[in-house]
């Protein structure tokens, strides 16, 4: 018990440190909509250096947290520390111009152990979605007679963070859960400055939403092997993540100001009216989210695998209380979300006496329709999202522990409205270490 505890502590201030770092640096226009923009599971460099194929994939030296049934594959005397991290270079284009950034940050820190021969657990961290943009328009107001610049900025985020078991009912069934705890806080902000000199009738303001995250999800999980006579095995996977309406907390504060952004001098208070709060509550909905996995793998040798997804819409719906909307009516429209997701993999012979036959090799490719639905100047345009990627992986410790190296692609929106097109460098390490081997001898 006393090792447990070291682990999980260990895990769990690895996790929140890796948490705080976890939120893209570079420019994110569709952050704006809902609580962010999400990445799941493209951003996991083990999803996408398999195309994102998920559902049916398990393995005894990594950890698959989009399928909770997968932590049975964990041997009954090892402990597997898995951790990630990304570097990200992305260009935002659009018909007349282009931006280019880079970042990096850490993709996930999980861990998974055995309780007993038929129960496994697991638990880490992951970003969840990200919140980080920046524009200004400036346009001649013909009341004030002056220019207006209107900034447009967010930041923030929200994380995963989860607690999962799997149990093994017989040798060829296993089923899983997840409890996801989201947590975060996002700001953003319109600030209206005008840029004449007249300050007796024109005034800066600055709409400004703090939006709070705290919920919890549920995900379930089945995997099951079917043998196929003496060399092929066949993987069946299922998840669903439960629906679930939640209540989210805002706070905003309307104002005007004279000054600069970066030195404000607060003038005069709009909202909230003077005695009443600031803070409400906004609705937060998940969808029921189904995804389906089917593989065929080859005496451990290769796997070829398919994955499918749908949902009503993508993400969370995020409605914001209808007494309190200070940023106006939405673009983002509900439309369903469908994905499809095919890789294989050469897993490397583990008995090579040579180490480059032991040496892995995976790719795959993926197409996610309708990512994201907005509404401009009365026409709907569905914001389809194709990608894929490759890895290598590199045995450790004969085997035991792998070293993997990832690159992945992703093409999202288009050019009539905004193409966001990012190019992903991954390093994971899945060390998987027998700790719970009672020795024979002294």
């Amino acid at each position: 018990m006393k090792k447990y505890s070291i682990i999980i502590s260990l895990a769990v201030l690895l996790g929140l440190g890796g948490g705080a770092k976890a939120q893209n640096g570079f420019n994110i226009p569709f952050s704006q909509y809902g609580i962010g923009s999400s990445d799941l599971p493209f951003s996991h460099p083990n999803a996408y250096r398999m195309g994102g194929v998920v559902f049916s994939r398990s393995s005894r030296n990594t950890i698959n947290p989009f399928n909770p049934a997968s932590y049975a594959a964990v041997e009954t005397e090892s402990f597997v520390f898995d951790i990630g991290v990304n570097i990200q270079s992305c260009v935002l284009r659009d018909d007349a111009q282009k931006q280019t950034d880079a970042d990096g940050n850490m993709a996930y820190i999980t861990i998974a152990f055995p309780i007993t021969k038929w129960l496994k657990m697991s638990a880490g961290i992951l970003p969840f979605s990200s919140v980080n943009y920046e524009s200004t328009q400036t346009h001649f107001d013909p009341l004030t007679l002056s220019d207006v610049k209107t900034i447009y900025a967010g930041n923030g985020g929200v994380t995963q963070y989860y607690w999962g078991s799997a149990f093994n009912i017989g040798k060829r069934l296993s089923l899983g859960f997840n409890l996801n705890y989201l947590g975060g806080s996002i700001t953003r902000a319109i600030t209206y400055n005008f840029q004449g000199n007249d300050s007796t009738y024109c005034v800066n303001s600055r709409r400004q939403k703090d939006t709070y995250v705290s919920n919890l999800l549920i995900d379930l999980g089945l995997q099951y092997h079917q043998l196929l006579g003496e060399q092929y095995t066949m993987h069946l996977g299922a998840t669903c993540r439960l629906p679930r309406n939640m209540q989210i907390s805002d706070e905003a504060l309307v104002y005007t100001f004279y000054g600069s952004t970066s030195s404000e001098y607060l003038f005069d208070t709009i909202f909230p009216l003077r005695g009443t709060p600031n803070n409400y509550l906004s609705q937060l909905e998940q969808p029921l989210a189904i995804g389906v996995g089917l593989s065929l793998e080859r005496n451990n040798l290769w796997e070829v695998a398919v994955d499918g997804y749908y949902a009503p819409y993508s993400g969370q719906r995020y409605i914001e209380n209808p007494d309190y909307n200070i940023f106006g009516s939405s673009a983002l429209r509900e439309h369903p979300n469908y994905r499809i997701a095919f890789g294989g993999e050469w897993k490397g012979d583990a008995d090579a006496g040579s180490y480059w036959k032991r040496i892995g090799i995976s790719a795959g490719a993926y197409y996610n329709s309708s990512r994201l639905a907005l509404e401009v100047a009365n026409q709907l345009y569905t914001l389809d999202e194709i990608g894929g990627g490759m890895g290598f992986s590199l045995p450790m410790r004969k085997g035991r522990s792998v070293l993997t190296l990832s690159v992945g692609y992703s093409s999202f929106g288009n050019t009539a409205l905004l193409r966001r097109d990012c190019l992903t460098f991954g390093l994971t390490i899945g060390s998987c270490e027998r700790w719970f081997v009672k020795r024979k001898y002294n």
